[in-house]
């Protein structure tokens, strides 16, 4: 006899964002261990909806909740799907269930296990009469159970979609710490049916409204209304004798057979379910699209507009017209190939933008390997690499090509020897110099992906960085390998030097580079990658949000060297000093000596214009590379040089400041260190390291516009703009137009590929381009001679009443004014409404309103309108390159300060 108090029931009125009229039950038979009983189901269908509006759908996207959540978990993929087919948009029928124990279904006395969980899906998709294309979305314990549906239902799927899960647990392995507590012996029944403490911790997990909260707990307000909680944590198979774990391998290893799309979407700070787990997802679904959303956590769906995403993502992929052309069976009424259309009349979709109208991207054929110079000088005693920060007898240490050619083949073999794969992903915890140097090019002549995130992003976001990557490898020093070790992340340790056992133990080290090097002298090398396969996972510094990942190919860095060889006129004679952390391994691709002053390359301002003197004399180089901010401490510091070292820098022919903007002023006092320099000033970002370059006299040259002339573009690249709106939106064609101003949009051989794991991004930076064409969130223009001008970044532009306005320009006005150092312009107030706000560092000891005369001087020094000046000790800037200002930072902070806060340090 059933238990009526047990039974399924309607949702109570009144929950936050949950439509009633689209709640339901509904009467399913039984399957599998559970035949023979009818079970009622709660159930979110948006059907009858699209019904009465007399809207066909495509297809239907069936939603399975985790534990301890329920169907109104997808509330608001069920209202974006109706709000957009009533709009003429591709009209999906969303169905999200209350699996049997949870929500509003009935309680029954079955075990449920996972095998038991995908029948009963199976059963109520078949008891809804689901006859067309069917897309899966499941999160936390429902992604096993609408994955292991697909599985079983390849003739029938169309699409299959995961929020933070897991198909796979590695035999021996923990449980994560959440899941331990949980099924502890004497905790389970406790916490999660006795007590309401598993769905408090898990409710904990994101920032929710207390009414969506209360929505949340409705369902299990009783003991026995939270026995399906503490079912569903019991089955999980964290052992090969569990009895769910059959049914787990079977789905996990079926994952590998579906080639449908796929979108795995992921909140990182999920104490349950872990970047290996993601990582496991990619490698058996390896086409999938992922995107991490940085800052979210488990309950992605109450964090960040996954709906909009999802649906878009389906629009993109075309996946109802592919559904129905490969032969599914479309929704009644639907007619093959025109499901994606929008209804007659209807409005494109909001962010919709046409085909970008630029030229072919560059040819990205490449010319060779990147370490073929390499291999051209292996019998070569000369000097390939200095290492200023290393001596030997007093000296600088010195490597050989013939040297740094065996080293490498030895690391690759040992690497290989060691276990690492194409396709692997090593962490590079080294500093640059000889030893980073063998180990990048071991890893990419083995085609292992090198991860490269350098300690200037502060200790948070390299942690962020190197755990978003989830290598397989990390190499590191000891500092590196401790960090690693405390902050948990993933891959085998192998240790730059050689330690003590008792060391090594503690740092959880397997081998170090020196055990590899034995262990690979006279091995065999692996075939070389593919120029098309992944060679590089490079983090962009931060200065604009949490750091990327930006991948490239093996063709794209070797198209990079080409560029930088052909522009600037390399040979074996030349001879490098990097000072700058991105162009610091590039000389044994160019064939030339390098050298790395000695320096923290992570933190620019502790080079000295004694340093680099020091690393030209020794390496004879005749091209310098900086960061705009080593530049000023160069300059800051000349006064410490000798005779010798002024005679070394007079023999440099090349000075490269790049990485950020650098004053003409700047400029001037460092050529004037290197006075038979010419001085340029490349344009480029992490994703595409040289855009364009200019040199001092042609800066000069054309002095008079408003913003940074970076020049023109190197090499085969290009450069379009596309201009911006009122309300600060690059939504105009790409065009090489004189005087538009708008966002930099980019296209080179040397492009990246993408984002690691970040498809929102990348779908953003090429978002109504031509393939290989690039978003660069830079504002700027081009001039009459075809010149690129950068007023400043896309999200710092100010849009006033009178329309939108770039910082760049009104900063140098401000610079202009005796006693200001340093200037921002910001904007205050709402979009469409901004005010302008300079915030200048003026010598001022503490922050706030300028004084009248600086005001007024500042006012006088542009034609902007200028509603008011402020000072600040000094300007906040980003980590890396300690020179880019956080104008966001200081927006926000102006904001307070004149709504009347006490006024405190930006």
């Amino acid at each position: 006899m059933r238990v009526t108090a047990l039974d399924a029931t309607l949702p109570p009125a009144g929950l936050p964002g949950l439509d009633p009229t689209l709640s339901r039950l509904v009467e399913v038979p039984g399957a599998a261990a559970d035949a023979g009983h009818a079970r009622t189901w709660h159930v979110l269908d948006s059907g009858s909806a699209l019904s009465a509006g007399g809207i066909e759908p495509v297809g239907t996207i069936v939603a399975v909740h985790g534990n301890p959540t329920w169907s109104y978990l997808w509330r608001a993929l069920v209202a974006a799907s109706l709000a957009r087919a009533e709009a003429g948009r591709t009209p999906w029928r969303v169905v999200a269930v209350d699996q049997l124990e949870m929500g509003f279904s009935d309680r029954t006395s079955l075990r449920r296990t996972l095998a038991q969980r995908i029948a009963d899906l199976d059963a109520v998709v078949g008891a809804l009469d689901i006859t067309g294309p069917v897309v899966t979305i499941g999160h936390d314990w429902g992604g096993p159970v609408s994955l292991g549906w697909a599985v079983e239902n390849r003739d029938r799927l169309a699409a299959v979609i995961a929020l933070n899960t897991a198909v796979h647990h590695p035999d021996g392995a923990p449980l994560p710490f959440a899941l331990r507590v949980a099924t502890a012996r004497g905790m389970l029944a406790a916490g999660t049916t006795g007590t309401t403490a598993f769905l408090d911790t898990t409710l904990a997990l994101a920032d929710l409204d207390p009414a969506v909260r209360a929505a949340f707990r409705a369902p299990y307000a009783t003991v026995a209304r939270r026995r399906g909680i503490g079912g569903f944590v019991a089955d999980i198979p964290a052992t090969a004798a569990d009895e769910s774990t059959p049914a787990l391998r079977r789905l996990s290893a079926g994952l590998r057979e579906v080639t449908v799309p796929a979108l795995l979407l992921r909140g990182p700070k999920d104490p349950v379910f872990g970047e290996g787990h993601l990582d496991d997802l990619t490698e058996r679904l390896p086409h999938a699209d992922v995107h991490r959303f940085e800052g979210a956590g488990h309950l992605i769906a109450e964090e960040r507009p996954y709906a909009e995403v999802v649906l878009d993502w389906l629009d993109e992929k075309g996946v109802a017209t592919d559904a129905a052309a490969s032969g599914a069976e479309p929704a009644a009424g639907v007619e093959p190939g025109t499901a994606a259309e929008p209804a007659p009349g209807a409005d494109p979709a909001p962010d919709a933008q046409p085909a970008a109208s630029t030229a072919a991207a560059p040819d990205t054929a490449p010319t060779g390997r990147l370490w073929d110079a390499l291999d051209a000088r292996r019998d070569d005693d000369d000097t390939a690499v200095i290492d200023m920060s290393t001596s030997r007898d007093g000296a600088p240490l010195r490597v050989s090509w013939r040297q740094l050619a065996t080293r490498v083949d030895e690391l690759a073999a040992g690497l290989a020897a060691f276990g690492v794969r194409a396709g692997d992903r090593v962490s590079l915890l080294v500093p640059p110099g000889p030893t980073l140097t063998a180990a990048l090019y071991a890893c990419l002549r083995i085609g292992a992906v090198v991860v490269v995130a350098d300690r200037g992003l502060g200790i948070r976001g390299l942690s962020r960085a190197v755990r978003g990557a989830v290598p397989d490898v990390v190499i590191g020093e000891v500092a590196g390998l401790a960090a690693a070790r405390a902050l948990g992340w993933p891959g085998r340790r192998i240790s730059a030097a050689s330690l003590p056992a008792v060391s090594g133990r503690a740092l959880g080290v397997e081998a170090s580079l020196s055990d590899l090097a034995r262990a690979g002298r006279g091995r065999s090398l692996p075939d070389a990658p593919a120029p098309d396969a992944d060679a590089a996972v490079l983090f962009t510094s931060g200065s604009t949000g949490p750091a990327k990942g930006v991948v490239y190919t093996h063709a794209q860095l070797t198209a990079l060297r080409d560029t930088l060889a052909a522009h600037f006129g390399v040979t074996a004679d030349t001879g490098l000093v990097t000072g700058f952390a991105p162009f610091a391994l590039l000389g044994p691709a160019l064939g030339t000596r390098s050298a790395t002053p000695d320096m923290d390359v992570s933190a620019p301002r502790t080079l000295t214009a004694a340093a680099v003197a020091a690393a030209v004399r020794a390496s004879d180089a005749r091209i310098v590379f900086l960061s705009p901010a080593a530049v000023a401490n160069v300059v800051a510091t000349a006064s410490a040089l000798d005779s010798a070292d002024r005679a070394a820098l007079e023999r440099v022919e090349t000075f490269l400041s790049t990485g950020a903007p650098v004053s003409i002023e700047l400029l001037c006092q460092a050529q004037a260190l290197m006075p038979n320099a010419t001085a340029h000033t490349p344009y480029g970002m992490t994703e595409c390291l040289l855009v364009a370059d200019v040199t001092l006299p042609e800066i000069e040259q054309a002095a008079g516009d408003r913003g940074v002339c970076v020049g023109r573009p190197l090499g085969t690249g290009q450069v379009r703009i596309s201009a911006i709106d009122d309300e600060g939106r690059a939504t105009g064609d790409p065009t090489t137009a004189t005087g538009v101003t708008g966002e930099i949009v980019i296209s080179a051989p040397h492009l990246k590929r993408g984002y690691f794991r970040l498809y929102l991004t990348d779908r953003e930076a090429r978002r109504g381009l031509a393939d290989r064409w690039h978003r660069t969130g830079d504002v700027g223009h081009l001039d009459a001679d075809g010149r690129l001008w950068v007023e400043g970044r896309l999200p710092h532009v100010i849009t006033t009443a009178d329309g939108p306005v770039t910082p760049v320009g009104i900063e140098q006005d401000a610079e202009t004014v005796p006693d200001v150092v340093r200037a921002a312009a910001v904007g205050v107030g709402p979009v469409g409404r901004q005010v302008v706000v300079v915030v200048v560092e003026a010598g001022a000891r503490r922050p706030g309103l300028a004084s009248p005369e600086l005001t007024a001087a500042v006012r006088t020094s542009t034609e902007q309108t200028v509603a008011a000046v402020l000072v600040a000790p000094t300007l906040p800037t980003d980590i890396r390159h300690n020179s880019k200002i956080d104008r966001s930072r200081l927006a926000a902070w102006a904001e307070h300060l004149l709504a009347g806060e006490k006024p405190t340090a930006p």
